[in-house]
């Protein structure tokens, strides 16, 4: 379950970001790059900041 939400606000964080690159400022692409970043670090670490925050309002695995 908290995998699917992860992999879920990702990909809302990077498509909101190129709307908002697209109709208001082309830095909100610095925003897709992060969260790129982010899934990266993860991906090699194996931790993850939104896991941490969702076990803590109690979202089971």
């Amino acid at each position: 379950m908290k995998n699917r939400i992860v992999r879920g606000v990702a990909g809302t964080f990077v498509l909101l970001s190129l709307v908002l690159a697209i109709y208001v400022n082309i830095n909100w692409l610095w925003f897709t790059a992060f969260v790129g970043a982010n899934l990266l670090q993860s991906s090699l670490t194996k931790w993850c900041l939104l896991e941490d925050i969702l076990k803590k309002f109690g979202v089971k695995n």
